[in-house]
C-alpha cells in the first residue's frame, strides 16, 4: 500500500489524542444505568427482540428465584439433542433437514427434504469465471475477508439485489447456504497456492452429496473422507447453525435488515461480526491454547501438573498472557452448554479413528479442571463450563481442517440462523434498529482557526 509508513506514523502520533477524547470513567456506565454489552451484571441480556426461530435455556424460575440449570437449545421447538438423535439413529446427514426447519418452522417429509436438497444441489453454482475474477485475485490468508469480498461481487450479478420481497430474499438466502462451502474453501487454496506456495485445487461439489461431504471433497486433494469425519462435520454445522437472536452476528443480521439493506451486504455484515476472536474465532484460540499446554506441561497425565499450569494461563504468565481460558464460560449457559455435551461423544469417535485419544483424554481433563481453577481464582456470578468452541477447534484439526477455515466452516453453518433471522425481521419490524446512547458532550465556544 503506497505511503504505509507515512500513515503510520500520523497515526501513532494521534493515538494519545483517541484517547484522551475518547476515554471515559467506567463508573457512568453504572451511574447511567448502561448496560455494556447490552447485558446485566448477571449477564441477562436486554429485551430487544422476539423470536420464533430457536430458544436458549441456562436457568429457570424456583420460587421466585433465577436457579440455573443444564443448557437447552430449541430449534424451531425441537430440542437440539433430539433432532441430532433422530438423523444418527437413521444414519443420515442433518444439515439439509434441520436448515430446511429453521427456515420454513417445521420439520421435512422425506419429499420435501429431497426437493430441498435438491434445490441447494442446484444453487451450488458460481457465475462464469468467478473464481477466477474474484476468488482467486488478492487472495488473503484471512478466508473471512475473502468470503465477505466474495459475498458482496455476488451481488452485482443479482439483477433483482435490492428487492426485499420475501421470496426474493429467500432466493438470495438458499444461493448463499449453497455456495458458501465453495466461496470459502476455494479462497483458501487460492491463499495456500500464491502466498504459501502448494498446488491450487478447484474440485467442483458433487449434487448428491451432504453439504459436509462436498466441503471435506472440496478441501482435500484426492477428495476422500471417511463416513465418521463426514458424519462428525455435519454434527458441527447442525449444532453451529443457530443461537438466538442475540448473538454478535444473529443481531448485527437483524440490525442491518431494519435498514433496509440487501441480502448481500447483511450478510457481509454478519460475516465481519463472526469473524471477531471474541465470537467465531474462539475455537482457534482454544487449539493454540491446547498445544501450549502440551509443549509446556512435563506430564500431561499429570492432573497437578496441568491444574498448576492452567492457574498460570489464568494469572496472565503463560500462553498469551491474557488471563483466560479459552473455551470455558459462556455468556448464557452456566452449568452446560448443550452443543458441547452433544459433540463431546462424537468428538470421542473421532478421536480414536484418528488415534488421538490421549488428546481426547487431555481435553477431558481440562474440561474438569477448569472450571475448579476459574471458580478458585475468579469472583464469578455464574458456573463455567465448556462452551461449544472447546471441543469444536480439536474436530477440525482432526479433520484436517486448517485454522484459516475454523471461522469459515462456523459461517457455513450460522448462514442459515441468520437467514431465518432476516426474513423474520422483514416478516415483522418495519422500524429501524436505534438504541440510544447518553451523551457526555459538553458545549464548546468556536474558535477561529487564527485563533486556535
Amino acid at each position: 500500500m503506497r505511503n504505509t509508513p507515512f500513515i503510520e506514523e500520523f497515526a501513532k502520533k494521534y493515538t494519545d489524542n483517541c484517547f484522551e477524547v475518547s476515554q471515559m470513567d467506567r463508573s457512568l456506565f453504572e451511574e447511567y444505568g448502561v448496560k455494556k454489552g447490552l447485558r446485566d451484571k448477571s449477564g441477562k441480556g436486554v429485551l430487544s427482540g422476539l423470536t420464533k426461530i430457536s430458544l436458549i435455556e441456562s436457568s429457570k424460575e424456583i420460587d421466585g428465584k433465577t436457579v440455573p440449570c443444564d443448557g437447552r437449545l430449541l430449534y424451531r421447538g425441537y430440542n437440539v439433542k433430539d433432532l441430532v438423535k433422530g438423523f444418527i439413529d437413521d444414519n443420515r446427514f442433518g444439515f439439509e433437514e434441520t436448515a430446511y426447519l429453521l427456515l420454513f418452522g417445521k420439520l421435512p417429509t422425506s419429499e420435501q427434504l429431497e426437493e430441498f436438497n435438491n434445490i441447494l444441489a442446484v444453487s451450488r453454482y458460481l457465475p462464469t469465471n468467478f473464481v477466477r475474477d474474484v476468488i482467486m485475485k488478492a487472495p488473503s490468508k484471512d478466508i473471512m475477508n475473502s468470503l465477505t469480498k466474495s459475498v458482496l461481487t455476488l451481488a452485482s450479478y443479482d439483477s433483482n439485489v435490492s428487492d426485499l420481497s420475501i421470496d426474493n430474499v429467500l432466493r438470495q438466502c438458499l444461493v448463499l447456504i449453497s455456495v458458501f462451502p465453495m466461496l470459502s474453501v476455494y479462497g483458501y487454496h487460492a491463499y495456500n497456492h500464491y502466498e504459501c506456495g502448494d498446488s491450487f485445487y478447484i474440485h467442483r461439489p458433487e449434487a448428491q452429496l451432504s453439504v459436509a461431504e462436498n466441503i471435506l471433497r472440496l478441501l482435500r486433494p484426492d477428495k476422500q473422507y471417511t463416513e465418521l469425519e463426514a458424519k462428525v462435520l455435519d454434527l458441527a454445522l447442525v449444532l453451529h447453525m443457530e443461537h438466538g437472536g442475540g448473538n454478535n452476528s444473529t443481531f448485527t443480521t437483524r440490525v442491518v435488515s431494519s435498514a433496509g439493506s440487501d441480502t448481500y451486504s447483511v450478510i457481509a455484515a454478519a460475516l465481519s461480526s463472526l469473524k471477531g476472536p471474541k465470537h467465531g474465532g474462539a475455537n482457534i484460540k482454544v487449539v493454540e491454547m491446547m498445544n501450549n499446554i502440551k509443549e509446556n506441561v512435563k506430564d500431561v497425565n499429570d492432573e497437578e501438573e496441568v491444574e498448576a499450569y492452567l492457574k498460570k494461563i489464568l494469572h496472565k504468565e503463560a500462553f498469551d498472557n491474557r488471563g483466560l481460558i479459552y473455551g470455558m464460560g459462556h455468556a448464557v449457559y452456566s452449568i452446560s452448554d448443550p452443543r458441547a455435551t452433544t459433540l463431546k461423544g462424537f468428538v470421542d469417535l473421532l478421536a480414536t479413528e484418528k488415534g488421538l485419544h490421549e488428546d481426547f483424554t487431555l481435553y477431558s481433563m481440562i474440561e474438569k479442571l477448569a472450571p475448579k481453577v476459574i471458580a478458585s481464582e475468579r469472583a464469578i456470578y455464574k458456573g463455567v463450563s465448556a462452551n461449544v468452541d472447546f471441543y469444536s477447534g480439536f474436530v477440525y484439526n482432526m479433520l484436517n481442517i486448517p485454522h484459516e477455515l475454523f471461522t469459515p466452516i462456523f459461517a457455513m453453518a450460522r448462514i442459515v440462523g441468520w437467514s431465518a433471522h432476516r426474513i423474520e425481521e422483514l416478516i415483522n419490524v418495519d422500524k429501524i434498529i436505534r438504541p440510544a446512547y447518553m451523551s457526555l458532550v459538553e458545549e464548546e465556544s468556536y474558535k477561529t482557526l487564527a485563533d486556535r
